[in-house]
């Protein structure tokens, strides 16, 4: 965190008194943020890992995440009109922390998420299934928020991260949508928003069709092995 972030905890967050008192707060906060990310990525990577195992292949592309900025974290509190303290953040904010798994196909997404959901320390607070439904833009992605414990020197805390579940393909168009939606040129031209839910929508497509390749290819092994017993099975018989 450089001086000017410093400088606008201080400055905001309680208004007045030990600006000194208040960064540390804040950065405390911000550390046990880290924490729970850290849980939730072990989950995600446990299970990544179980699954390779049993399936062939890694349902998870890759895992990101991170905390929110100062600036942003300040900025998101007057937009709701909500005190700026350090108490105020982990009350009314939901995505300080935050998680963004990359899977391969779709329904890894919702094996995944629902894996996540059924262990018996994790609390899901809420879900938002844009995949299903997706955002007027064409936005996809399945949102999660969740609570888990993390313990620390003094005792359990309930952490609460925001987790974003996404395919490749949902990545890529999320990525170069938020790039190009802050441009002044592209602000208010209708043209471009219906090109881009355009993009989207091909994207979805594209992601259906790829589920149903790798569903056909794994049907055709099943035959194959299955093919393979039987024929076995009829070796045995002869023999004896």
């Amino acid at each position: 965190m450089d001086e000017s972030e410093n400088g606008l905890i201080g400055e905001f967050l309680e208004g007045t008194g030990d600006s000194f008192e208040k960064v540390n707060r804040f950065m405390e906060l911000m550390t046990r943020y880290d924490c729970a990310i850290r849980e939730v990525r072990t989950k995600f990577e446990v299970l990544n890992e179980e699954l390779s195992y049993k399936t062939s292949r890694n349902p998870i592309e890759s895992i990101t995440s991170r905390v929110k900025r100062p600036m942003s974290i300040v900025g998101k509190l007057k937009r709701l009109q909500k005190p700026l303290t350090v108490e105020s953040i982990s009350e009314n904010l939901n995505d300080v922390a935050g998680i963004r798994v990359i899977c391969s196909f779709i329904d890894d997404i919702y094996k995944v998420a629902d894996m996540l959901a059924r262990q018996d320390d994790i609390t899901v607070v809420q879900i938002k299934d844009y995949i299903r439904k997706p955002k007027p833009n064409g936005y996809r992605s399945y949102h999660m928020i969740v609570e888990i414990p993390v313990f620390f020197s003094e005792g359990k805390r309930m952490m609460r991260v925001e987790i974003q579940l996404r395919t490749v393909a949902m990545d890529f168009w999320a990525s170069l949508e938020h790039q190009m939606k802050y441009k002044k040129e592209s602000a208010d031209r209708p043209d471009i928003a219906a090109e881009l839910k355009s993009c989207a929508e091909t994207i979805a497509a594209t992601d259906a069709r790829m589920l149903g390749i790798r569903k056909r290819i794994e049907s055709l092994e099943k035959e194959t092995e299955e093919g393979k017993d039987a024929l076995e099975g009829s070796v045995k018989l002869f023999r004896l």
